[in-house]
């Protein structure tokens, strides 16, 4: 049983601890900042603790998302635009950056931006300048660039795909968040801080904890979708957990599961087991490709379908797994770990 508490610890795994003490360092710095990270992985928050952790932490930290807006906007978003820069510009409008003055700027997805709108933001980083479109007035920008993806930027800049000049003036430092997979001494901590938090949110009094089948079922699971994967995870099967006083003993993963196929269904629309996939097998290509599927069953299994650790013992990457899982169609692996 667990009473409501806020004051919950959301990571000590040594990468996120080592994370923290990079955070810390770089914070003071009126540098910019480049945080890569896959998705889900809290690439925000980590922008917001530099920010709160810095000289500026009293000014404004405003957040752009770069992927969700096309490139005039962004650029009239970005630095602004003159009355009658464009059909429909009525008046003066500020930018971010003029908004953040003083402040910190946080652009998401920043791998997205067009050609235009990264030359824009060199000379800014470079120079401090700025114009707002259709004016003739260079601006000063007082801001500290924080940016975010999860693209790889160095090969989209040999690519010519990014600037690699607004890359190297970005990148003073790098900050990598580690996936969850990485990161397994914090599942459990974070699971139970969203767990926490839903019961505040459903007016509950306490949480009554996760069994250690649940635990075992987060702890094998990859999470693709990081912290963001789990929470939503964990809030579902909370919300949907009927015995208020019980402990919760399986996270609902996958939403789309469809609930009343049984699972001698579920196993016929997945193609059935794998050894009997191997015994019908007709041909040379068919049996290579049955014993492959074999294989990775196997070093799933025996991982407990830690997949980083599957991977290990097949002389693998963790992402050449996932491309032979998808090749065999094993995604997604719940069906497996409920028939093993």
């Amino acid at each position: 049983m667990r009473l409501l508490n806020k004051k919950i610890k959301l990571g000590e795994s040594p990468l996120m601890l080592d994370l923290s003490d990079q955070v810390s360092r770089i914070a003071p710095l009126n540098k910019p900042v480049l945080i890569l990270g896959e998705r889900g992985t809290g690439k925000e928050l980590v922008a917001e603790r530099i920010h709160f952790l810095s000289k500026r932490w009293d000014q404004r930290f405003l957040k752009v998302s770069c992927a969700s807006m096309n490139d005039n906007l962004l650029d009239s978003e970005l630095f602004g635009h003159e009355a009658g820069a464009f059909t429909g510009a009525i008046k003066r409008h500020k930018g971010r950056f003029e908004r953040a003055e003083g402040g910190s700027l946080f652009l998401d997805e920043i791998a997205t931006c067009s050609t235009q709108v990264q030359e824009k933001l060199l000379r800014i980083v470079e120079y401090g300048e700025y114009e707002r479109l259709g004016g003739q007035d260079v601006l000063q920008a007082d801001v500290r660039l924080i940016a975010a993806t999860n693209a790889d930027l160095s090969g989209m800049a040999d690519r010519n795909e990014f600037r690699a000049d607004l890359l190297d003036r970005l990148a003073f430092d790098v900050i990598h968040i580690p996936p969850l997979r990485y990161r397994e001494d914090d599942v459990v901590i974070l699971a139970e801080h969203f767990a926490l938090s839903m019961c505040f949110e459903l007016e509950r009094s306490y949480f009554p904890g996760f069994t250690d089948n649940a635990k075992s079922q987060m702890l094998a699971y990859a999470w693709p979708g990081n912290v963001r994967e789990l929470r939503n995870a964990v809030e579902r099967s909370v919300y949907r957990q009927e015995a208020l006083d019980e402990a919760v003993d399986e996270l609902i993963i996958d939403p789309f599961a469809v609930p009343w196929l049984s699972k001698e269904d579920a196993k016929a629309e997945s193609g059935g087991d794998m050894s009997v996939a191997l015994d019908n097998a007709e041909n040379m290509t068919d049996q290579i490709g049955a014993l492959e599927q074999q294989l990775l069953l196997d070093a799933l299994k025996s991982s407990r379908f830690n997949q980083k650790v599957a991977a290990d013992k097949l002389g693998l990457t963790y992402h050449q797994l996932r491309s032979q899982l998808r090749k065999h169609k094993m995604i997604p692996l719940k069906k497996y770990i409920e028939h093993s």
